[in-house]
């Protein structure tokens, strides 16, 4: 069984304001120096062999439903398999 992974984040030219909620709060713990913007991640378990037509059906579920094209970018890769016994 495949893992497909579908990361969503907001467009750079998006305010964050949950990003600068979790930066302002590493900042008041001691973390200095980092900038967070937060997003979304779906993992997709894929049933049977992963193909091309497959992905391209995941992409457009992305653009369709995972994600809000207009203020949010995806990518959609496939995870590799944990090695036994990790």
């Amino acid at each position: 069984m495949a893992r497909v992974v579908v990361d969503v984040m907001p467009k750079p030219e998006i305010l964050d304001p949950q990003g600068k909620a979790v930066t302002g709060a590493l900042t008041r713990l001691g973390f200095s120096g980092l900038s967070v913007r937060q997003g979304k991640r779906f993992e997709l378990e894929v049933e049977g062999e992963l193909t091309e037509e497959t992905l391209a059906d995941i992409r457009r579920a992305a653009e369709t439903l995972l994600a809000n094209t207009v203020i949010e970018t995806f990518d959609v890769r496939v995870e590799a398999p944990a090695e036994a016994g990790a």
